[in-house]
């Protein structure tokens, strides 16, 4: 089965407030591969691979985030341009 990414971007108090690092958790917990990064206009972007209803788990758990995020905006689109990546990081 070949993997599905989802590509995007999270937007809100995402920064500074262990979001990548519960994103990472969710992320390996549901055997995903990918990364998340944070961007200089405070958005966080995201790279999500694997069986499409694990990464569609971890989509939705973007929309609340980490305790102290308040997540306003997700943005997040299937994506066939990446090539999944081994392991999930922070970069």
């Amino acid at each position: 089965m070949e993997p599905t990414c989802f590509h995007g971007y999270v937007s809100g108090r995402v920064q500074g407030v262990w979001f990548r690092g519960f994103v990472r958790s969710q992320a390996r917990h549901q055997q995903l591969s990918g990364w998340v990064k944070n961007l200089v206009d405070g958005r966080v972007e995201v790279l999500l691979c694997g069986p499409r209803e694990n990464v569609e788990t971890v989509v939705k758990k973007l929309h609340t985030g980490s305790p102290m995020a308040r997540v306003d905006r997700v943005d997040i689109q299937m994506t066939d341009s990446h090539e999944p990546p081994a392991g999930f990081s922070i970069l």
